[in-house]
């Protein structure tokens, strides 16, 4: 009886674990940029990331669903079979029924993931008609993200760590500036609008990648492949080059500030004006200003 007990208490104690870590998840996962014992995604941003993270979680619970089945017919199984309680086995070698079953659920389990999958795809891959185009060049190693509507490009190189505290001293927020994922040169694109990236290479396989914005494509030397995103909210979102390109493959990080599209447009008259030093400004001018995107994900998810 009191092993009974025990095992209900041990039972009922895993599955409250299990229940606070899934809905702590969320909560533990920052806006733009990795946190400390972060657990899932980072805070999405864009509606084909707001589709990604569904379609995961989706297909988590059909997971569970399957895992907690089978244990549960296992742990059946291994107390309902066992050779004191069923010391003369059955002989049954076919069941038409069980047959039937265990392939028709599994095909029909399938379909309910490919639906939404397709459906995932088929939207990744329908591009609106833009209101920005950006062309991001990858290098051995840093990027160049060139606005060919605006006739300008700025190529971004990772900051060091005396290059970083100098930017926290000019007056950046530190935590905007974090460590292997801060650039010299941000790029700047409005919110709310849709934005087409090409991207390309000039040397070998590199990878394009802003988590927060659902946004992985490969930069392939002499082909052009291409994403889109439509960011919804302002802030500074990190990525990386996501594909083994050399010796500092993990140093070529990219940083995209979204903003309100008069501070874009100002931003892109200076560059267009070869003004860096006024882009600079307005750049600090937003940074000072923009709330500890770590803390709001931290408090409010």
């Amino acid at each position: 009886m009191i092993q009974r007990r025990l095992s209900k208490r041990m039972c009922a104690g895993v599955l409250a674990a299990l229940s606070s870590a899934m809905l702590a998840a969320p909560v533990l996962a920052g806006s733009g940029q990795p946190s400390p014992k972060q657990i899932g995604f980072q805070e999405a941003v864009t509606p084909v990331a707001h589709d990604i993270h569904w379609v995961h979680d989706y297909v988590n619970i059909i997971i569970f669903i399957i895992t907690a089945f089978v244990m549960v017919l296992l742990l059946y199984v291994i107390w309902r079979f066992s050779e004191k309680r069923n010391p003369s086995p059955s002989r049954t070698t076919h069941n038409t029924t069980l047959e039937v079953l265990w392939t028709v659920v599994p095909v029909l389990i399938l379909v309910a993931i490919a639906i939404p999958s397709f459906k995932l795809l088929y939207f990744q891959y329908t591009f609106p008609p833009p209101d920005l185009t950006l062309k991001a060049t990858g290098h051995a190693w840093n990027w160049t993200h060139e606005y060919p509507d605006q006739g300008f490009s700025v190529d971004s190189i990772m900051l060091q760590s005396d290059e970083r505290e100098a930017v926290v001293k000019s007056g950046i927020p530190a935590w905007q500036v974090p460590r292997n994922l801060a650039v010299d040169n941000d790029i700047l694109v409005p919110v709310n609008k849709v934005v087409h990236v090409l991207v390309t290479s000039s040397d070998v396989i590199h990878n394009w990648t802003i988590p927060s914005f659902g946004s992985k494509v490969d930069a392939v030397p002499g082909r052009v492949t291409a994403t889109w995103f439509k960011a919804e909210k302002e802030g500074i979102y990190f990525g990386q080059c996501s594909e083994l390109c050399g010796k500092d493959h993990a140093f070529m990080p990219i940083t995209v500030r979204v903003v309100k599209e008069q501070t874009f447009n100002d931003w892109a008259a200076a560059l267009k004006a070869r003004d860096k030093k006024k882009a600079k400004e307005i750049i600090r001018s937003i940074a000072v200003d923009l709330p500890d995107q770590t803390k709001i994900a931290a408090d409010t998810r």
